[in-house]
């Protein structure tokens, strides 16, 4: 604990920080309570996500295999061109926001290859849209989590150190200066005392 002094000025500004902590502590308190509520929608939404993702693949890998063709697509026939983000708040944190994504598909011949490359293809761009989508909900709930770590720190820092710590110096404080205004009082009678008794003899 710093060093305080024990005078009125003090006093004030102590009872002045309490009070500011006193009034910043619920809006931190709200902050991490919203924080925590959002990280764990987010990440409900990416587990979504992936599980869809995940269904979309066994569908792929099940309608592939019924023309028995299973060679004839390729991963790299579908390519990410260009991923389009926007950026949201929340808690005063700004987020990535997945808005969509571009492709461009790989030259192939189509006469050389089956019908269905073309509806292969298209499913393809869906599995790696919620690949995208589900990594940017990642990242959302990385710089949230970061946030988060931050305000708890904060609300810690209030609950547990500055507010007793500002009301242990209040008590202190108000002690010392209790006691010197008694100790005041007595030094004031004494003296009035001594005062009075050389006033008493020299009448006598």
């Amino acid at each position: 604990m710093a060093k305080i002094k024990l005078t009125k000025n003090e006093l004030k500004t102590q009872k002045d920080a309490l009070k500011m902590f006193r009034r910043y502590l619920p809006t931190l308190t709200l902050k991490k309570q919203q924080l925590q509520t959002e990280i764990r929608t987010i990440d409900a939404r990416a587990k979504e996500v992936r599980a869809q993702r995940k269904a979309l693949e066994k569908e792929f890998e099940e309608w592939i295999s019924v023309f028995g063709e299973k060679e004839a697509f390729k991963p790299g026939m579908v390519t990410v061109k260009n991923i389009r983000k926007g950026t949201g708040n929340i808690a005063g944190v700004t987020i990535p926001i997945y808005e969509g994504a571009d492709f461009s598909r790989g030259d192939y011949d189509l006469y050389s290859t089956p019908l269905w490359i073309d509806l292969a293809a298209d499913r393809m761009e869906k599995a790696l849209s919620l690949d995208l989508e589900a990594d940017t909900l990642d990242e959302q709930v990385r710089l949230l989590a970061r946030e988060l770590r931050v305000t708890t720190q904060r609300v810690n820092l209030f609950e547990k150190v500055k507010i007793p710590e500002t009301k242990a110096n209040i008590k202190k404080i108000t002690v010392y200066l209790g006691d010197e205004q008694v100790a005041a009082v007595v030094r004031s009678k004494i003296s009035k005392k001594k005062l009075q008794q050389k006033a008493q003899e020299e009448t006598e």
